[in-house]
């Protein structure tokens, strides 16, 4: 059900990568709409996406969606065509859409040159270009938000996941750039790093024991649910983080916030084997 006084009514918003339900894109849309906002949904795979743009209508909410390869420019000019041409202005991009290659993206010396090309013309420069093409449509309306997805694999290193975090790291930089570029235009720029996010892709597709992993290194001893990420993205949408800019936002159930120690020390706290000085 729309919210009554939404805090997004009025505002068009953009999210790519919003076809697959029970992932971050999906549930940023549904909170988004339900907030006000009329939401144009993107992405590659579209029959996936008509039903997922289906399903909230049904819900009531205002939604479109165009079919949009992130990695094009042409698809992109379209995507923001569309959606200016229709809606009459566009306020919010949530540049969530991301390629990545579990069981491939491992260690630098056995990187495939194409996967790493492929990961950072979806990620990196597709988030470029979205930035590219719906800024200026922002500015004519006075303003705007942008939100772009990164990952808390660009803080640290491990053994997996090489091009994706490098290209989530560059995502970050790229945030910083445009706040800085076109704050005084009022374009607001910022990412929310997501952590150990139960997505439906996760599930398929991470093994039992690596999820059991990440889910120790968390503070709260839990995954995070794929709302947890769209209402903060929500919340950077609107008016009410109107002096918020510039920012990387980790949520991530406090897994980047200790000492990688405190895990073994908690699970002896817990068995009563408290340490001592």
């Amino acid at each position: 059900m729309i919210a009554k006084n939404g805090e997004l009514q009025g505002k068009v918003a953009i999210i790519t990568g919003a076809a697959q339900p029970g992932n971050i894109g999906s549930a940023t849309a549904e909170i988004m709409a339900r907030e006000g906002a009329t939401v144009v949904l993107a992405d590659v795979a579209a029959d996936m996406l008509a039903e997922t743009t289906r399903s909230l209508a049904d819900m009531g909410y205002s939604v479109a969606s165009c079919v949009t390869d992130v990695s094009c420019e042409d698809a992109i000019k379209s995507l923001v065509a569309f959606t200016v041409g229709t809606y009459g202005r566009l306020d919010i991009i949530d540049n969530n859409a991301a390629r990545t290659a579990v069981g491939a993206d491992l260690l630098v010396t056995d990187m495939d040159a194409g996967l790493w090309d492929q990961t950072f013309a979806v990620n990196t420069r597709g988030t470029m270009l979205m930035c590219k093409h719906a800024i200026p449509e922002m500015i004519k309306g006075g303003g705007g938000s942008i939100i772009n997805i990164s990952s808390g694999t660009a803080t640290g290193g491990t053994f997996f996941t090489t091009a994706y975090a490098a290209s989530k790291s560059a995502v970050e930089t790229l945030t910083r750039y445009i706040a800085t570029q076109y704050g005084p235009q009022k374009i607001r720029c910022n990412a929310v790093s997501p952590g150990p996010i139960l997505t439906s892709s996760l599930e398929r597709g991470l093994p039992h024991d690596l999820r059991e992993i990440y889910r120790r290194h968390t503070l709260l001893g839990e995954f995070g649910k794929p709302s947890d990420i769209g209402e903060v993205v929500a919340f950077l949408a609107s008016d009410r983080a109107a002096y918020v800019t510039g920012q990387v936002i980790q949520v991530d159930g406090g897994s980047a916030s200790h000492l990688s120690s405190s895990v073994e020390l908690a699970e002896m706290m817990a068995s009563g084997n408290v340490p001592t000085a």
